[in-house]
């Protein structure tokens, strides 16, 4: 079955606080769309990518990816991250395919972890990548603690979520008319329409989303070169 990856860059990091887009600041001379982009185009199982990106960015976009190969569409994004994933996956024509939904600000996923995503979705409907939480996660209510929740039942979801392409379409289908939802696998769960396999994470597939995150990305690749 085809593979399709749908890197979501649609953001505009209001959080981050720069003058462009964070997908647009550069890392250690490419910028973190690029970063993302190259883990699927070096992917052997992975077919084509498309990028959903700010719209007022498109042809930004268009110029730097120019050179990937896999790219057979780039998007421009809705005013929601859930908006944004509908546009990416109702392009695909297919009648059924893989759909592998990554965030691009999330700039380190592993080609291993990958691979694992790939390899579940043989015998799976939806994975999600995930790795166990390590603080006391609160409930809280009016600023009070309501809960504290058992970290053994915990973990920090990440990116890809990986789909069969009827399930996820059938999914932004039947939420037409909502958008309290922060992920594709939480469409899945509210209209319960099939158990979401797990894909152990790597702890260094961080989401980007303020400047000091830069640093700390600065010190992965830092890691990484010296490591090849």
């Amino acid at each position: 079955m085809i593979n399709y990856a749908v890197i979501l860059a649609s953001g505009k990091g209001e959080r981050f606080g720069s003058e462009v887009p964070k997908q647009f600041i550069k890392i250690c001379g490419k910028t973190i769309l690029e970063h993302s982009v190259e883990i699927f185009e070096q992917n052997n199982k992975i077919d084509k990518i498309i990028v959903v990106i700010t719209p007022e960015y498109e042809q930004k976009a268009k110029d730097i990816l120019s050179k990937y190969k896999k790219i057979c569409k780039i998007l421009c994004g809705g005013k929601t991250r859930k908006e944004s994933s509908y546009i990416g996956i109702n392009s695909i024509e297919e009648e059924e395919a893989n759909v592998l939904i990554h965030d691009c600000a999330r700039p380190f996923l592993t080609q291993n972890v990958l691979n694992n995503c790939i390899e579940e979705l043989e015998h799976q409907k939806a994975v999600t990548v995930a790795v166990p939480t390590t603080d006391t996660i609160i409930e809280v209510k009016e600023n009070y603690i309501k809960n504290i929740p058992s970290r053994s039942t915990l973990m920090n979801v990440q990116t890809p979520q990986c789909f069969r392409l009827s399930l996820i379409k059938k999914a932004h289908d039947l939420s037409k008319n909502e958008n309290d939802f922060t992920d594709d696998c939480g469409l899945i769960i509210r209209y319960n329409l099939c158990k979401i396999s797990i894909v152990k994470g790597n702890r260094e597939n961080i989401k980007i989303t303020f400047p000091d995150d830069i640093v700390f990305t600065k010190e992965i690749l830092k890691k990484k070169d010296t490591a090849m």
